[in-house]
């Protein structure tokens, strides 16, 4: 069974820092591109960002987030993260991750909330 559980969210004042991870299982989670994506409330679900699947890791960003957040993966632990700095109170959302392609059901996300 195929299943993502997202961890690491918080309470963070303007200018602060998180790290988020999301627990894949249940598939071979080396070969699937993976994504960030977050939903603030009355707004749709964004990708944030994503990483590619392999050994090569590239990255790629919204432009809301570029320079700001970072996307790694450790293909031993099947796990993604999402390095957050710089926050700032509209980075306020919950946080997802899923393969990029072929997504799988959602897990219950991680409430990122940036206040001072």
């Amino acid at each position: 069974q195929v299943r993502l559980v997202e961890s690491g969210g918080g309470l963070v004042q303007p200018g602060g820092s998180l790290r988020l991870s999301c627990a894949a299982s249940g598939y071979i989670f080396s070969a699937f591109m993976m994504g960030w994506y977050r939903q603030a409330p009355g707004k749709q679900r964004e990708l944030v960002g994503s990483i590619t699947g392999g050994r090569g890791g590239s990255t790629t960003y919204a432009d809301s987030v570029k320079g700001r957040f970072t996307i790694s993966r450790d293909n031993a632990k099947n796990t993604v993260y999402l390095q957050m700095n710089s926050l700032k109170p509209e980075d306020t959302a919950v946080y997802y991750c899923n393969r990029v392609q072929a997504m799988v059901n959602w897990g219950q996300g991680t409430q990122v909330t940036v206040s001072s």
